[in-house]
């Protein structure tokens, strides 16, 4: 046999014994392994979303989350435009995304405290669950107490820039031309659409994660991430 062949029939052996230690399943990992990696996961994609719409135009720069005005006044906007008012509709813009900014800091202590809660049975159903079923945990654990938490801070900046007399007197006449129906209260949108903002950007570092495990940066998240390809 030559020097060759020799060192090829040795090499393959030790190919397959390295990729099998690296073919890591989801039967292989450990509660322990699963439910750390998550962890890690999660936190990293709070942090994420919180660092980057918890910032000065963190909505307004993005056009991914950027709060538009509410479809009843967008299709009013034509009419009102005429009656003077176009520049009064994207000043409540500014306004309506720069309370959300305000906001979206309060959110990251309650989705800190939801990764302390989570559970095994939580972690495999995230585990086996859809691209964003990281996303989805969020929501459900934390959605009902950030909107409470985020209204009186949407308020206090609605009430300091007069962004709700603003909207009102702006629904107002939009009232009076048959252009809206019903007024709407502008606190409660904000902050619906402040967290369904924040949702979303958790939802994209989400899936750059499950894309790409090793290249989140932590050996945790790689090896239980690593273990779904």
């Amino acid at each position: 046999m030559s020097t060759r062949r020799t060192a090829r029939s040795l090499f393959l052996p030790l190919c397959l014994v390295a990729s099998s230690a690296f073919a890591m399943s989801l039967a292989d990992l450990s509660n322990q392994d699963a439910t750390s990696g998550l962890k890690a996961a999660l936190t990293q994609g709070a942090s994420v979303a919180v660092g980057k719409l918890g910032v000065e135009n963190g909505f307004l720069n993005n056009d991914k989350v950027k709060i538009q005005l509410p479809s009843m006044l967008e299709k009013a906007r034509p009419l009102l435009k005429m009656t003077g008012r176009g520049q009064q509709l994207d000043d409540l813009v500014v306004s309506m995304n720069h309370a959300a900014e305000a906001a979206v800091p309060m959110a990251k202590p309650l989705l800190l405290d939801a990764v302390k809660s989570m559970s095994v049975t939580d972690a495999k159903n995230i585990l086996t669950g859809g691209d964003t079923s990281v996303t989805e945990f969020f929501r459900s654990k934390t959605s009902a107490q950030l909107a409470l938490q985020f209204l009186p801070i949407v308020k206090k900046v609605t009430d300091r820039s007069d962004l709700s007399a603003k909207y009102n007197g702006t629904v107002a006449q939009a009232s009076k031309m048959g252009l809206v129906k019903q007024p709407s209260n502008v606190e409660d949108y904000v902050t619906q659409r402040a967290l369904d903002g924040l949702f979303t950007i958790i939802g994209d570092e989400e899936k750059a994660i499950r894309k790409d495990p090793l290249g989140s940066g932590s050996k945790i998240i790689g090896k239980v991430f690593g273990a779904l390809h």
